[in-house]
């Protein structure tokens, strides 16, 4: 629990679990949100905290209107920060609400578009600075402004390569996992299309770590039954995975079918050297996907199974794919003029392929025709291919052109349906991986748009978001005060937002970013900490240095005051990828941080294929070695070191967390099965964490480096002016009159000022509001 704070309001502050999520004592909040905390258990939002009195309309704002019943088909609203894709958006929408009694929200004012949108789009929470550079824009354009900024941001490939992450499923930890998050950190930096990024990863063979897209066939150890429900639920978000063991039970999908998918993989082997333990994968010749399955055969013959895509495509072109051939048209000729080589198959290749391999099935479904499986491999080996000695994969590379061809509509609807979900809080097929006849979309024709969209801008990622956050539909607030079966209908047909708590990776770097521990705020020796830990030390190394009483001197130095070789180094606390100080070993919160950049640069392979080549024996006479050198003595050793921590982006950590670990806590999944998605729900480990946590007590500190602290014990010290900057910082807002008198008694409760701040600073980190989206 936070030192300092009066008795009366730890009570106030700390979470009560309500309604299915925490919220912090009413007493705490300004007047409105105390008005609201006793209505419906609902966490209290910055749109119900606006308690300040009325200011005069900015020339061009955004106008706020009152919550109200609205016809469903009204056209939106055209917003300075509207494009003319969103505002189509806004009106398909609308169109297929018609008919529907629904109340909808108010826009968000620009400091809540500002704080939803950073947190969204670069993970984190805006600076001071950013807020007064935003709101020095004109008002008219600040949000179109904001978001061509945030998208240039260095910050965005990283955010959204956690979320490529979550839908890949790429674990850091597994087989090529490092360097796969990299390459795709690096694809979306570089603005490769996603149905490009897609194909690699589909066809890739090679070796873990040097071909970095091969990491995610290996996460699944390249199983062709595993990379059948894999790539079709990921990719196309249909769950056929069911099929593997019978015919599925609630939907069109046969077990053959099933097979006919799997052999696409038939042929690709996983392979780990005995000599190096290098991992990779590589083609072979034999098809080891059998028909029928052996439960099945009854002792009879099974055969090699012909791969065979069973999903249906348009027959006709829309103007989506003239828009985008003509992109690619475009695309080409500026690759050919800089004298580049062009990647890929081209688009009319693909369209091609669609078109002359597409026959019906007794399903309906539209699938290539059946594939000659000894002619197939006889024209593979003429027309080999070899990148670093791993043959590619002729029916993986098929696979991947069916998947993305520009007809397969399930591919661009998956996507923008997940991308929809993390933007606005709810997909229009949910869950989101599971689109089927008896799951059909919410509002189709909104779903169609941004997937038209989608396609037509290239598959850009850029581009999908940029329509997304400047419609009106993503700028709605929050429905406070209605009843559930209100807010849930509204929440339902997009013209109110439902309530959103930042992704875990977020709200770890807000707090980071808002308490100023991205980087040292405390004087070198200010926080000099002594603790006694259990250790092993050094004792009589034989031949080595001189010995006291038969204990190495270096080592009783250590025992006796801490001074010893390799003791004096200055905490880290949380700066993932360093060796953390001998110091607190309560933190949860620390965690191993990818260097990308290295990830993807080609290592000494000789000298690690060497090291790999060392036998047991050589490595065990090695130890025996070095333990007949130096004996040991297990002792408490009191260790001085300076409690001044940082901590690194959350964004750049290995993933997934280890499980006890902050950002898992807060719902980052394990990506280690289909369909494992963010856990949104609250916990009592969560409230703990943020109530007794390192990170909180950290960022809640007043350091003498930062800012806030020369309006606290400067020359001339303004306590108000230090309240607005917490608020500012923390909250992305003004205080109201509320708030400064409740601050006021908070700090008035310390033994200073700074300990004040602290304890409102750590309040603030603890509120509702600063959890979820505004």
């Amino acid at each position: 629990m936070k030192t300092g704070l009066g008795k009366a309001v730890c009570l106030l502050a700390c979470p009560i679990f309500l309604g299915g999520a925490w919220m912090v004592g009413s007493a705490l909040l300004p007047t409105a949100q105390r008005a609201e905390a006793a209505g419906p258990a609902v966490p209290a939002t910055k749109t119900a905290a606006k308690a300040a009195p009325a200011k005069p309309a900015e020339k061009g704002a955004v106008a706020k209107t009152p919550a109200a019943v609205i016809p469903a088909a009204t056209a939106p609203t055209a917003n300075k920060a509207s494009s003319p894709a969103a505002l189509s958006l806004d009106t398909i929408l609308a169109s297929e609400n018609a008919g529907k009694k629904l109340q909808a929200a108010s826009i968000v004012d620009d400091l809540g578009y500002l704080r939803r949108v950073s947190v969204d789009l670069i993970g984190r929470i805006p600076t001071e600075k950013e807020i007064q550079q935003y709101m020095g824009w004109p008002a008219g354009e600040r949000r179109t402004k904001l978001v061509d900024k945030l998208l240039t941001d260095e910050q965005f490939p990283l955010r959204w390569t956690v979320f490529y992450g979550d839908v890949l499923r790429i674990r850091s930890n597994a087989e090529g996992g490092a360097a796969l998050t990299a390459y795709v950190h690096n694809s979306i930096r570089d603005k490769m299309p996603y149905d490009e990024l897609c194909r690699q990863l589909i066809a890739a063979n090679g070796k873990a770590g040097k071909t970095p897209t091969v990491g995610f066939i290996l996460g699944d150890n390249a199983d062709p039954m595993a990379m059948a429900g894999v790539t079709s639920q990921v990719f196309m978000g249909i769950r056929v995975s069911c099929a593997e063991c019978h015919d599925h039970p609630f939907d069109v999908w046969t077990r053959e079918q099933f097979y006919g998918l799997a052999a696409y993989f038939g042929k690709t082997r996983r392979i780990e050297s005995n000599l190096t333990k290098a991992v990779y994968t590589t083609e072979e010749d034999k098809m080891t996907v059998l028909w029928p399955p052996e439960d099945k055969a009854g002792g009879k013959p099974r055969n090699p199974m012909t791969p065979k895509f069973p999903f249906a495509m348009d027959t006709t072109d829309g103007p989506h794919i003239a828009r985008l051939k003509s992109l690619r048209e475009l695309e080409t000729k500026a690759v050919a003029s800089s004298g580049k080589k062009a990647t890929g198959p081209s688009l009319d290749d693909l369209l091609a392929e669609a078109g002359t391999k597409a026959s019906k099935r007794t399903s309906g479904a539209d699938v290539p025709d059946s594939f000659d499986v000894a002619g197939e491999a006889k024209r593979a080996a003429k027309e080999l291919k070899v990148d670093g000695g791993y043959r590619e994969s002729e029916l993986r590379k098929q696979l991947g052109q069916f998947i993305t061809n520009p007809r397969n509509r399930a591919f661009s609807r998956t996507f923008v349906n997940r991308l929809w979900n993390e933007l606005v809080g709810r997909g229009f097929v949910n869950p989101i991986d599971d689109f089927s006849a008896e799951n059909a979309p919410s509002h189709p024709k909104s779903l169609d748009y941004l997937a038209d969209e989608f396609v037509a801008s290239g598959y850009d990622l850029r581009t999908a978001i940029k329509l997304i956050v400047t419609s009106e539909t993503y700028q709605r607030g929050h429905l406070i005060n209605a009843n559930e079966a209100t807010r849930q209908a509204a929440e339902e047909a997009f013209v109110a937002a439902p309530l959103r708590r930042m992704l875990s990776e977020a709200m770890y770097d807000s707090i980071v970013l808002a308490g100023h521990v991205f980087d040292i705020k405390h004087p070198a020796g200010q926080n000099l900490t002594t603790t006694w830990r259990y250790d092993r030390v050094e004792i009589a190394n034989r031949g080595k240095g001189q010995t006291k009483g038969g204990v190495n001197s270096g080592a009783l130095a250590s025992i006796e005051g801490g001074a010893g070789k390799g003791m004096e180094k200055m905490a880290a606390g949380g700066m993932a990828g360093k060796e953390p100080a001998k110091g607190p070993s309560y933190d949860l919160e620390s965690a191993i941080e990818l260097d990308l950049e290295a990830a993807l640069k080609p290592k000494e392979e000789l000298e690690i294929e060497g090291m790999r080549k060392m036998s047991n024996e050589e490595l065990e006479a090695m130890q025996m070695a070095a333990r007949r050198e130096m004996d040991f003595l297990d002792r408490f050793v009191r260790t001085t070191f300076d409690d001044n921590p940082r901590f690194a982006s959350a964004l750049k950590m290995a993933a997934p967390a280890p499980q006890e670990h902050f950002l898992r806590v807060f719902g980052q999944p394990g990506r280690d099965s289909l369909g494992d998605f963010r856990d949104d729900n609250a916990s009592m480990r969560q409230a703990l964490m943020m109530l007794n946590g390192r990170l909180t007590h950290e960022a809640a500190r007043v350091g003498d480096l930062e800012p806030i602290n020369q309006l606290l014990s400067g020359d001339k010290p303004d306590v108000n002016q230090a309240i607005r900057m917490a608020y500012r910082e923390i909250l992305t807002r003004e205080p109201t009159a509320d708030d400064v008198a409740v601050a006021k008694e908070i700090m008035g409760g310390a033994k200073n000022t700074k300990e004040g701040m602290h304890d409102l600073r750590w309040v603030l980190f603890n509120c509702h509001e600063f959890r979820f989206l505004p």
